[in-house]
């Protein structure tokens, strides 16, 4: 059997197992937010840039710091202290930009710094508890035990899609 083989199934190994073990690992650019470390699937990170120019956008939901000028691409920067409940960082931070790809739609996300780009087998996360971490429960996929501390797994879809919410939209007005 070669190393990249698919485990094989014994008596002590259920089938279930045995499909997750064969499952590959999936990849994640990780970020620090607040002294946390979050992630995002890598697969729709399109680039990440030093912090840039934003023109403010009037009457925006809060967590819209302003437009973000992308090569003549207009993206919105979400400040994700915000948008997970975080208070504002600190006057010196200046934030990197994550840009994403979200439904054929860019954003950009203005995080504290890029940790790293991980790869995480699925088997290893766990579900969010109810609780535990209130600030953007809502965004959380998953957490993953690292070997310095918990990643807390966010959904993009979750990020863009709270943005637009009723109780967001009654705000801004």
């Amino acid at each position: 059997m070669s190393a990249t083989a698919a485990p094989i199934p014994t008596a002590s190994t259920p089938p279930q197992a045995a499909a997750i073990q064969s499952v590959p690992p999936q990849r994640f650019c990780t970020f620090l937010l607040a002294g946390r470390t979050f992630a995002i699937d890598a697969g729709i990170v399109s680039e990440v840039l030093r912090s840039q120019p934003l023109t403010p956008v009037p009457r925006a939901p809060g967590p819209i710091r302003g437009l973000l000028n992308l090569r003549g691409r207009i993206v919105p920067a979400i400040d994700m202290r915000l948008r997970l409940g975080f208070p504002e960082a600190p006057s010196p931070i200046s934030p990197t930009n994550i840009v994403l790809v979200v439904g054929g739609e860019f954003f950009s996300l203005l995080v504290d710094a890029l940790v790293d780009v991980i790869d995480i087998p699925l088997a290893s996360i766990e579900p969010p508890v109810a609780g535990a971490e209130q600030a953007g429960l809502d965004c959380l996929e998953g957490v993953h035990a690292a070997g310095d501390g918990l990643v807390h797994l966010l959904r993009a879809e979750a990020i863009i899609g709270g943005l637009t919410a009723p109780d967001l939209e009654r705000k801004k007005r």
